[in-house]
């Protein structure tokens, strides 16, 4: 263990961040755990504590490997999996998985293990390298819009409407995020207004085109466009149970909780132990448990940028906004709809909601990012050691 712990790089207060959501992540799962063995019947809420422990460490693991890869591979890995992610994607969409009668066609089930893979979440990671290494290589060029067509814009509009059928908030935010990484790296802002009308076009002409021909894509946009029109109504209608519990479960929270394993709407609120899960952490730990828990998601946000900022080159730089902005912006958005200032989304809280997918995509993005700074230890070591003479000497006597 005390090699492990040696062996570890990169930004120090990132790994301890993760550390300590994932650590926390164990009491709101496991006290949501028991109407989860309720509802199946089962009545052992231990195995729901311990496949989350299971899936953690996975994830753990999977960071802790990706850590020690020199990040530099990143950028044509990126290129290897596009075509990778594509044929996932199709597989996904085609198999039509449906679970309890609602459309699930966001898995695929993975032979020989019996466990389900989210590849959208996998394709999102893949898709924000993919574009770190396009603009990092065109940086301080000139390029046309035309150039930029077939190289960027074809792979992202792929990916993205592989997933749109199914999965509607996770093409919306990867396309925020891509248009956001493309700004910030310096991509003309008149061709990417060009890139966002034509996305706000082709999404209008896909919901027409779902709305005359509902049977190629069941509920999919009714569910939309339901979920939109009852959070702009404002009004309190059957399809808001939802939130309404989320709601009801934030005001019995208060400002100190109502204590670990104690909440109430745990009981009625479906999804309590993933998309809604903020809710009861908020009902259990009350309005300082949830300002604390936020407060370590910005400090992550401020931890990427210190990295992305001294990363020792621009490709280094858009990789871990591209990998690490969407983690922070995914866990706002999850808060964001428990409190109704969002329409439901089905996004998870990264490290904190149970989930397989979730967890292993964040920790790979997260070891990513700690790829870079581990990159940049290294260079500031050896320029330590350029600047002590006798240190040099020392290791080679």
């Amino acid at each position: 263990m005390k090699g492990i712990f040696n062996n570890i790089k990169g930004d120090r207060l990132i790994w301890a961040i993760a550390a300590l959501l994932a650590i926390f992540s164990f009491l709101p799962v496991y006290s949501a755990a028991s109407n989860l063995a309720y509802v199946g019947e089962s009545g052992n809420t231990f195995s729901f504590f311990l496949k989350h422990l299971m899936h953690l460490f996975l994830g753990f693991t999977i960071m802790y490997g990706v850590h020690k890869i020199p990040y530099r591979y990143f950028r044509g890995l990126s290129i290897v999996l596009i075509p990778v992610v594509l044929v996932l994607l199709v597989i996904t969409m085609l198999q039509g998985t449906t679970i309890e009668g609602a459309n699930a066609s966001r898995w695929i089930q993975i032979p020989l293990v019996n466990m389900s893979f989210q590849t959208s979440t996998f394709a999102f990671v893949v898709l924000m390298v993919f574009v770190a290494r396009y603009m990092s290589k065109i940086k301080d060029k000139e390029i046309t819009f035309k150039e930029s067509i077939l190289p960027l814009w074809i792979p992202v509009f792929l990916v993205l409407i592989l997933i749109l059928p199914a999965n509607f908030s996770t093409a919306a935010i990867m396309f925020l995020m891509v248009v956001m990484l493309v700004f910030l790296g310096g991509y003309p802002i008149k061709y990417l207004a060009v890139i966002i009308g034509t996305g706000i076009v082709a999404l209008l002409f896909f919901v027409l085109i779902a709305k005359a021909f509902p049977d190629v894509m069941p509920n999919r946009v009714d569910t939309w466009m339901s979920r939109i029109e009852n959070f702009s109504d404002g009004g309190d209608t059957e399809a808001d149970y939802q939130i309404e519990k989320a709601k009801i479960a934030i005001a019995s929270g208060g400002i100190q909780g109502v204590g670990p394993g104690k909440s109430i709407q745990k009981n009625f609120l479906p999804q309590s132990s993933s998309d809604f899960i903020y809710a009861i952490i908020v009902e259990e730990y009350g309005l300082i448990g949830g300002f604390v828990l936020m407060i370590f998601y910005l400090w992550l946000l401020f931890r990427i940028v210190i990295v992305s900022q001294k990363a020792d080159t621009i490709f280094g730089k858009l990789l871990v906004l591209g990998v690490g902005l969407p983690i922070v912006f995914q866990a706002l958005i999850n808060m964001a709809v428990a409190v109704e200032l969002f329409p439901v989304t089905g996004q998870t809280l990264p490290l904190i909601s149970s989930g397989g997918t979730s967890i292993w995509m964040t920790c790979l993005a997260l070891g990513i990012i700690l790829s870079v700074s581990a990159k940049r230890e290294e260079i500031k070591e050896q320029e330590d050691k350029e600047d002590n003479p006798l240190e040099i000497l020392s290791e080679a006597l």
